[in-house]
């Protein structure tokens, strides 16, 4: 099904992580130590991470922060996916979209149906490009950031992931705007 080119040199990226929670603290936020110790596990950088509550405009001005950072290429959040009167991070982060990828979501939600069964309908995971930034918003739960990052990422965004992957599209990811057909959110 997908492979792995062992002759292409990996290349690190730049990934920063949002927890969204009114209730965790840096401290005892299991789902972001979960998402840090993979992402530098598979050789990528840590560029940033926070801790931020659920709120629309908190939210969206930190992942707004770092996707217009040229420093960071993708924003990974957790939490505040679900259906609660609290969970607003699709709200807060779709917004600054320029693409969405539907397809994350539809896989997401393949893997987890695997593990949780039909649970799986209480996430809103949702994923897109922003400023040339890939931005993924998974479950606050340590399994589920299991689960995305093993399941998904670490292979999306390794550049030596064959048939395709993120990182070899990440350098076209603004070309649309090189040409001035569209412009970047403010």
């Amino acid at each position: 099904m997908t492979a792995t080119h062992a002759d292409k040199p990996f290349v690190p990226l730049s990934i920063a992580v949002l927890t969204i929670s009114d209730t965790r603290r840096l401290e005892d936020d299991r789902s972001g130590n979960t998402l840090a110790e993979r992402i530098e596990g598979a050789g990528h950088r840590l560029a940033a991470r926070a801790l931020v509550p659920d709120d629309i405009e908190t939210i969206r001005a930190r992942v707004a922060g770092w996707i217009a950072d040229a420093g960071i290429d993708v924003v990974i959040t957790t939490g505040g996916t679900g259906f609660t009167g609290r969970d607003v991070t699709p709200e807060a982060v779709e917004p600054l979209f320029e693409k969405r990828m539907e397809g994350f979501s539809t896989v997401f939600h393949m893997v987890s149906f695997q593990k949780i069964g039909t649970s799986t309908l209480q996430s809103r995971a949702t994923a897109g490009v922003a400023n040339s930034t890939y931005v993924f918003c998974l479950p606050g739960s340590p399994g589920a950031c299991r689960d995305g990052w093993d399941e998904i990422l670490v292979h999306q965004l390794d550049i030596r992931h064959r048939p395709c992957n993120f990182v070899e599209i990440l350098p076209r990811l603004d070309e649309h705007l090189k040409r001035g057909k569209l412009r970047a959110p403010a």
